[in-house]
């Protein structure tokens, strides 16, 4: 009696790719912008699919944002905005506007990191089909709701909960002005070298 059983892709059993979602994806033809978060990073990519895997034609990571002036976590809400900005600039300079957005098995969460990130991609010019209901407002994009929380913690939670933030000499009351002055800097390095 022959077995019936059929294992399923690696990738599928450790739940990193669905496949399904994949295929729609691919089929559009379109290049993909893939999103994918961590605690401490953003990654960003133009992925086009290959035979022999895929191809990165751009990339962008929180982690440059030091480049920038940005000294501030490099996975919350504004380091995602500012990343996917990034990218979008550098898109736009290497004419690579449309694409489609690729989440993966990201949970699709109204305000998230990845719309975050999708939201700076279409400030930074490039044209991407989404739902204008699932992108962060502009409070949220800027970390006004970071400032907010931090306005709230007695001194002793303050201090513990934003060590990072103090000893990168950042304070949370004007991290506002902190991703307007980063932004200015990406704005003004896509004239210089980039």
């Amino acid at each position: 009696m022959k077995s019936r059983l059929s294992v399923p892709f690696r990738r599928k059993r450790e739940r990193i790719t669905n496949y399904r979602k994949r295929l729609v994806v691919l089929r559009s033809k379109f290049p993909r912008t893939v999103v994918r978060t961590s605690l401490k990073n953003i990654i960003i990519q133009l992925t086009t699919y290959n035979s022999e895997g895929d191809k990165v034609l751009l990339h962008a990571d929180s982690k440059e944002l030091s480049k920038y002036g940005w000294l501030a976590s490099g996975g919350n809400v504004p380091a995602a905005y500012l990343t996917g900005y990034l990218f979008g600039m550098r898109a736009k300079k290497h004419d690579m506007c449309e694409a489609i957005l690729d989440i993966g098995l990201h949970v699709s969460t109204k305000g998230s990191r990845v719309y975050a990130a999708l939201r700076g991609m279409l400030d930074g010019g490039m044209n991407i089909p989404h739902d204008k209901e699932c992108l962060p407002d502009e409070g949220r994009v800027s970390g006004k709701h970071i400032t907010d929380y931090a306005a709230t913690l007695p001194k002793e939670q303050y201090q513990t909960r934003f060590s990072g933030y103090i000893k990168a000499g950042i304070e949370p009351a004007s991290l506002e002005k902190y991703v307007t002055a980063t932004k200015k800097h990406i704005e003004g390095a896509r004239h210089g070298k980039e």
